[in-house]
């Protein structure tokens, strides 16, 4: 049996970029689909934290005590507009990178898990210093997600298909009607 051989736990980021020389991959590998419905379901996951935001903002703004120089209260319903929206534009922006992912683009894959390491490197920095709990009602399911999309995306077979030399790849024309 030809096995690869095992990579060095640090590449060149020349040799990261470089397509991969061989076969191209012919089918989209489990590992790609997987790390793209994971981010779909990190996107989901979001909206869901954006929902639950907006439910519970008046709440979350009583025991707010700004020395503001205006005392309107439509600011903090502004405050959640505008926090909204951008959680919104980043999610939609999140939901497009998948799409990516899924039809093979590394950059996307290289983006998914530069982002998904932040997030997970910042939930364990918030966990030790105490300032946040990892629980199922607040960061559990984000925290997981982002664990199985590093390992779905970081794999080699999903690697090798986003880093595959595209140039010989064939095309087939899409069939005409015959009307």
């Amino acid at each position: 049996m030809d096995e690869p051989a095992k990579r060095a736990a640090f590449e060149p980021t020349p040799e990261l970029i470089r397509p991969v020389p061989g076969p191209a991959p012919t089918r989209r590998p489990l590992t790609t689909s997987l790390g793209a419905v994971l981010v779909v379901l990190r996107v989901l996951a979001g909206f869901a934290w954006l929902g639950g935001l907006a439910l519970l903002w008046p709440e979350l703004t009583a025991d707010v005590e700004l020395d503001l120089t205006f005392d309107d209260p439509a600011a903090f319903t502004v405050a959640l507009i505008v926090i909204l929206a951008i959680g919104a534009l980043v999610l939609v922006f999140e939901l497009g990178v998948a799409w990516f992912v899924y039809r093979g683009a590394n950059w996307a894959r290289i983006v998914v898990m530069v982002v998904a390491t932040l997030s997970v490197t910042g939930s364990a920095i918030e966990y030790f210093t105490g300032d946040q709990d990892i629980r199922l009602d607040t960061t559990l399911l984000t925290l997981a997600l982002d664990i199985l999309i590093l390992l779905a995306l970081s794999s080699r077979s999903a690697r090798d298909y986003a880093r595959r030399d595209r140039s010989r790849e064939t095309r087939v024309p899409p069939k005409r009607s015959a009307s």
